[in-house]
């Protein structure tokens, strides 16, 4: 048995990892820009979609966090979680792009309602439980559970499209998951929806989010772990999804399986690919604290991990300057690995800084700030896909990367 199940209350982390796992069950996710694809969408406009995505998050994160920490987490994570079921159902029926764009507004309020929210509570519950020397840890581990979930849904994903030739249907098999995701959340205790008002009140919700963006603004410390998470997070979120067209490219120039449809084969390598991507991604989310204590401390292990992201850029931009796409393959997968090590530090660094009671509202402000990163450069990405194929993913990984590290980690 884990360490970690060991030495804390079994139960609750069962549910804290329950949750993960089932949010997880995304089996669009690995297929999601062949989907728009086959839906006849160009790069730029996938990559609109997605700002648009990431627009409405940005201004759905400002009363978000302060509700769940005024009103109550449970009832913001159920109310996610309904959100993300709508949008399931219009993607599943839609081809039209303002109706995608509807489900993305869906899609949108579910993440914003999440973000943070659920850190926050796994913080609360430490405190609780006078563990907060373990975040790392414990934080690493459940989040391990959600790339186990996803490393599942991709094997259950690759079937469903290999099966039917389709893409677009997968979105309905999501639905039971969350489901049961709402259930699992009424057995979260009820002090985990902290000191939450009995009436609504606009004033407080808006008072309390000033306060936090004040602090996050003043406090350097803060101020710096929100910039550099639109730098990592932010490029990460723009970028990962190339995977899937690179594998896709891949799939219908390899000697394999030439008698079975290209849908087909793409399926088989996309499943492959993500299962051994999320399997290692949990790993690495896992053992993120070991890297802390090697190092020790997070602020070395954010600079090894910078160091790290910049030359997997590096070597990305040169795989497709050589059309060499397997080794590009590789590089994305580096890349959700460095990701999943440099979350839980991210988190931890955070919740050094911020006031308990303004944690999660100051989670959602660092997430609106990497969703603005996305807002900017997803479709600029997209345009200059399409213009110059898949070589500025890499350029502009190196920039980001290198002014980073330049602003924060010279010495």
């Amino acid at each position: 048995m884990s360490p970690v199940i060991q030495s804390l209350n079994p139960p609750m982390l069962v549910r804290f990892s329950l949750y993960g796992f089932l949010k997880n069950q995304r089996y669009f996710e690995p297929f999601l820009f062949l989907i728009f694809l086959e839906k006849g969408l160009s790069y730029f406009a996938i990559g609109v979609l997605i700002g648009f995505r990431e627009l409405c998050l940005n201004l759905m994160e400002i009363p978000s966090g302060a509700l769940a920490d005024l009103y109550g987490r449970r009832r913001t994570m159920i109310a996610a979680f309904v959100g993300y079921v709508i949008s399931f159902v219009v993607f599943a029926l839609s081809h039209s792009f303002w109706a995608l764009m509807g489900a993305m507004f869906c899609f949108a309020m579910g993440d914003a309602f999440r973000s943070g929210t659920h850190k926050a509570m796994i913080f609360d519950w430490l405190a609780h439980e006078g563990r907060l020397t373990e975040k790392t840890k414990v934080y690493g581990f459940t989040r391990s559970w959600s790339k186990m979930g996803s490393a599942l849904s991709v094997v259950i994903a690759a079937g469903m499209v290999f099966y039917s030739g389709q893409y677009s249907h997968i979105f309905w098999f999501s639905i039971p998951p969350y489901v049961l995701g709402i259930i699992n959340f009424f057995g979260y205790p009820a002090y985990l929806d902290g000191a939450r008002r009995r009436s609504f009140s606009g004033h407080a919700v808006w008072s309390h989010f000033k306060q936090a963006l004040h602090r996050s603004w003043q406090d350097s410390n803060i101020r710096r772990l929100i910039v550099e998470s639109m730098g990592f997070e932010g490029l990460y979120k723009s970028v990962k999804d190339y995977l899937q067209p690179v594998i896709q490219h891949l799939a219908v120039t390899l000697p394999l399986l030439v008698g079975v449809e290209d849908t087909r084969r793409t399926a088989l390598m996309v499943g492959g690919v993500y299962f051994v991507l999320h399997v290692l991604s949990g790993i690495a989310s896992r053992r993120a604290y070991r890297l802390r204590d090697r190092l020790g401390s997070e602020e070395n292990a954010a600079k090894w991990l910078w160091q790290l992201y910049g030359l997997l850029f590096l070597i990305l931009t040169f795989s497709f300057s050589r059309n060499m796409l397997w080794v590009a393959i590789l590089c994305f997968t580096g890349m959700a690995i460095a990701q999943n090590m440099w979350r839980p530090i991210l988190v931890s660094r955070f919740d050094d800084h911020a006031p308990a009671e303004e944690s999660a509202t100051i989670l959602s402000i660092e997430s609106q700030s990497k969703s603005l990163a996305t807002i900017l450069l997803a479709p600029l990405l997209g345009y200059a896909v399409d213009q110059f194929s898949f070589l500025p993913l890499g350029i502009c990984g190196i920039a980001v990367s290198s002014l980073i590290g330049f602003q924060f980690y010279r010495r």
